[in-house]
């Protein structure tokens, strides 16, 4: 049973597959069946008072009908006991009269066989029911059966039935009741279906019977048909009165609960739209209120609250007006002074070769730190500008590789004092983006500066790839890292992941703040990737037009060499292992593990793409791989080319990357 159901089950599930016969014909017809449900589905989860009217409605509904099926059925009680209390009673007049007439014929000696005088047989039971029928004219009918201990009963029979006002009494006396009376002794009623011989409609009734002797001393029914059409109209009329009240009700409590909702209603949708707006900035908008119930106090609390937010906001903005202001008037004011002693301190740097060795040392010391506090002040007065939404970008067709050579030739000094080598990966085909060549070049700079500086002496690569409509500049470097949760806090200004550490180029601290703005200005992203001791890779994405909406990033944010990507490398070999294994009836031919590259134990290095590398078979297209170095330390493996030992190292990288190329089928 369980295997049958998840059969089911599956089929159900690959039904819906586009694979499937009939799958894309459900998805049709169930998306035909949602259209138009879901305004409905919206507005029933937006409108408050709909719902409250909705389930009022159904509330009233349910107390009307509920009602209506108690006073019903009460009626309809009533009246029933009242006509049979009714027929009992008249009934058993007929019963007393029918016997004391044939107890009267009897004893007065008329010959019933003679058929002459009341008491013959032939025409006695037709007289007693004429008689008895006489009183009641349309109020009950009157039917009289043979016993089945007497006579057949049959049609032809002097004693056959006998019936009033065209009773079929067959038909309208059930058979269980005419058992019932033969057996028993006093009066049996039921209900039953009177039915007629001239062609009319059968009416519900009420049928009283009993067991009597005729004028011969033979047993014969005797019973009252009682017709509950009156009763029936009457009920009838009492189910329209009350359908027609209850619906009346259950209108007028919905309107009632609309009208009292939208009371409350209103004044939570105006509360809603003022604060809406107040959101966007108008701070002058104020709900209108009138009255002094719960809801104006509810007004003029919220009004009383948007004036206190707009004190408090416009406090804000005036401070932080005065803060730039201030800033940038203190950078603005700062560079006379600062160009004064600029120069003093050019000339005592020039004359530096005449002072004592301490003196010397301290004008060396005095021209950095001015050139520091420049780069200061320059970061000062564009962050200002940031802040002020001064910054305008001047947005022109530029092709990035040619922005990344100029960065790197910067850059190239401080890399060489570190003993870091800048690879560029990607770079085969053009990379063109309307950008701010300027800013670009300045966000690149930071970056590649940063990766040197942190990157402990191994190398750092920059990585281009366009597609679609963004462009993606990465850089990543294989040094100290980024702790958990690092990633999102190394944009703030004047951060650090470790305070304790120098800055040896002269960073001011508000390069990746400024970096971070100026791909906001481009529409663009900056993001950052660290793991602790596994290196860090930033990437710029900008949109290839100026203003276009970025929908992704053609470099993924994450490199292919982190620790998570070499475990799920690790993993989809071993499962790929298993696999090889079961199919142990297919010979494999053994491979020479010495000629493959074996994960590494020391940072990764990265290599650029020869001039053959397809930029589609790497991640994002970027034309370039980071594979594994080989070290000294794993068996079989020949000694890695560390930075600066000239054209070998690379040559050595570049034959086992092209192994591993082979090796993956790339």
């Amino acid at each position: 049973m369980t295997q049958e159901a998840g059969r089911k089950t599956s089929w159900g599930g690959r039904l819906l597959q586009d694979g499937a016969p009939g799958g894309p014909v459900l998805r049709l017809v169930v998306r035909w069946l949602r259209r138009p449900l879901l305004p409905a589905a919206r507005l029933w989860r937006r409108n408050i008072q709909l719902r409250v009217v909705a389930a009022t409605l159904l509330m009233s509904l349910g107390v009307v009908v509920l009602l209506g099926f108690v006073v019903i059925g009460a009626v309809r009680n009533g009246l029933l006991e009242t006509k049979e209390k009714a027929a009992v009673s008249q009934s058993a007049g007929g019963f007393a009269v029918a016997k004391d007439k044939a107890g009267t014929t009897v004893s007065s000696g008329d010959d019933p066989t003679s058929g002459r005088g009341s008491g013959s047989s032939v025409s006695w039971r037709n007289n007693l029911v004429t008689q008895l029928a006489s009183s009641g004219q349309g109020a009950f009918y009157v039917v009289a059966l043979g016993s089945a201990s007497s006579d057949s009963d049959s049609a032809s029979s002097n004693r056959g039935p006998r019936a009033s006002g065209f009773v079929d009494p067959r038909a309208s006396v059930p058979q269980s009741l005419r058992d019932s009376v033969d057996e028993g002794t006093g009066a049996f009623k039921t209900y039953t279906s009177i039915k007629f011989t001239d062609g009319q409609e059968a009416e519900p009734g009420l049928v009283v019977g009993t067991r009597l002797k005729d004028v011969d001393g033979q047993s014969y029914q005797l019973y009252y048909l009682f017709p509950l059409v009156q009763e029936e109209k009457s009920l009838t009329l009492v189910k329209t009165t009350l359908a027609t009240a209850g619906l009346f009700v259950v209108v007028l409590l919905g309107a009632i609960a609309w009208l009292v909702v939208r009371q409350v209603v209103t004044p939570v949708r105006m509360a809603a739209g003022v604060a809406e707006r107040l959101s966007t900035g108008v701070l002058r908008e104020r709900m209108k209120v009138t009255g002094e119930d719960d809801i104006a106090r509810l007004g003029e609390a919220f009004n009383k609250m948007a004036q206190n937010l707009q004190g408090k906001i416009n406090q804000l903005e005036e401070l932080s007006r005065m803060q730039r202001r201030f800033v940038s008037d203190v950078s603005h004011e700062l560079r006379t002074p600062l160009t004064t002693v600029r120069m003093a301190a050019d000339v005592i740097h020039e004359a530096r070769v005449d002072f004592d060795p301490v003196t010397a040392r301290s004008a060396e010391l005095l021209a950095g730190q001015l050139d520091r506090f420049e780069s200061l002040l320059a970061d000062l007065l564009e962050i200002s500008r940031f802040d002020a939404g001064a910054a305008a970008l001047e947005a022109e067709p530029i092709d990035l590789r040619e922005v990344v050579r100029r960065v790197i030739e910067g850059a190239e000094p401080l890399a060489e004092r570190k003993g870091t080598r800048i690879r560029v990966a990607g770079d085969e085909q053009p990379v063109v983006a309307e950008a701010d060549a300027r800013r670009v070049e300045r966000v690149l700079r930071n970056l590649v500066v940063n990766a040197v500086e942190h990157g402990e002496g191994r190398d750092v690569v920059v990585r281009l790839a366009a597609a679609g409509g963004a462009v993606a500049v990465a850089v990543r470097d294989y040094g100290v890292g980024l702790k958990p949760g690092e990633a999102t806090r190394v944009f703030n200004r004047f951060w650090r992941a470790d305070p304790a550490r120098a800055r040896t180029t002269g960073g001011t601290g508000l390069g990746l703040s400024i970096a971070v703005e100026d791909a906001r200005l481009h529409g663009g992203w900056l993001q950052a990737w660290g793991e602790p001791g596994g290196g860090s890779q930033f990437r710029l994405t900008l949109p290839r037009t100026a203003d276009e909406p970025l929908r992704g990033s053609p470099i993924p944010l994450e490199p292919e060499d982190s620790r998570a990507a070499r475990e799920r490398d690790k993993a989809e070999v071993a499962a790929a292992q298993a696999q090889g294994n079961r199919l142990s009836s297919v010979p494999t031919p053994r491979l020479d593990r010495s000629t493959l590259p074996v994960p590494p134990t020391a940072p990764v290095r990265p290599r650029t793409s020869g001039p053959g590398a397809s930029p589609a078979g790497l991640p994002g297209g970027g034309g370039g791989r980071v594979v594994a170095r080989l070290t000294e330390a794993e068996p079989g493996a020949r000694p890695a080319a560390e930075p600066g030992e000239g054209a070998a190292g690379p040559e050595r990288l570049a034959e086992v990357t092209d192994q591993e190329g082979s090796a993956r089928g790339r």
